[in-house]
């Protein structure tokens, strides 16, 4: 069996197609998800990758249920933190429940489930940590203030924490998709996601595949590419 990767989020969307790539590609794959029992026991009938429900947002949770994960699986050495909600609005209007719940998810979700994993990578000397951004948390998105914090954070994250523990053999990098063809943006208002298609140069948006082979290069071949954060976007917000 390969090395056991955990993917949170890793039911739906972009983790969907990480979690199966990482199966494809040989690791021991789980995949977590908080809440669409129904979405989520379909997902592990279709591709035979274990689930397991817990609340990334729930430092309690998130420890007990990697705990379970480490003993019956062995150590996981591949996280891939993908979980994020969104909760959309002008900050002005903006409510502190809509606040916290997006940070919660998509911020303080690294924190509870890599400080579980952490220190076993780093007595190992090995360990493959890839974090979800966005292209929002890299230029802001108007309505979106709470998320493109969030998502900003995961970057800074992602940088302090590859300094810490890049010559304990860990790599934290950070890929930040631009839009992408999930329920997530086929929910928007089709006049804006015109908008957005609109003014995306590859003329498009990203498939989840797409995100999920870089995810897969990261861990599986690449041991010195380490804090970075790689952009996925069609060209519509190119960083140096």
């Amino acid at each position: 069996m390969g090395k056991v990767a955990l993917v949170t989020g890793g039911t739906r969307g972009i983790g969907e197609a990480i979690s199966i790539a990482l199966k494809d590609a040989g690791f021991n794959v789980i995949a977590n998800y908080a809440g669409n029992d129904e979405r989520a026991n379909a997902f592990k009938a279709a591709n035979q990758i274990e689930i397991v429900k817990f609340d990334v947002g729930d430092a309690r949770a998130c420890a007990e249920n990697i705990a379970e994960i480490e003993a019956a699986h062995g150590p996981i050495e591949v996280l891939i933190n993908n979980a994020a909600v969104t909760r959309d609005g002008f900050f002005h209007k903006m409510s502190a429940e809509q606040w916290r719940t997006v940070m919660t998810t998509g911020l303080d979700s690294l924190y509870n489930c890599t400080r579980p994993v952490i220190e076993g990578m780093r007595n190992r000397g090995y360990g493959r940590i890839v974090n979800i951004s966005s292209i929002n948390g890299q230029k802001g998105q108007v309505g979106q203030v709470n998320y493109s914090a969030a998502k900003a954070g995961v970057i800074g994250f992602t940088k302090a924490l590859a300094l810490e523990s890049s010559k304990k053999g860990v790599t934290v990098n950070c890929v930040a998709p631009g839009y992408v063809t999930t329920d997530m943006t086929s929910a928007m208002n089709p006049d804006v996601l015109k908008s957005v298609v609109d003014g995306i140069p590859a003329g498009r948006m990203g498939e989840p595949e797409e995100i999920a082979r870089i995810v897969t290069y990261l861990v599986q071949d690449s041991g010195y590419i380490n804090g970075a954060t790689i952009a996925i976007n069609g060209g519509q917000n190119m960083v140096g």
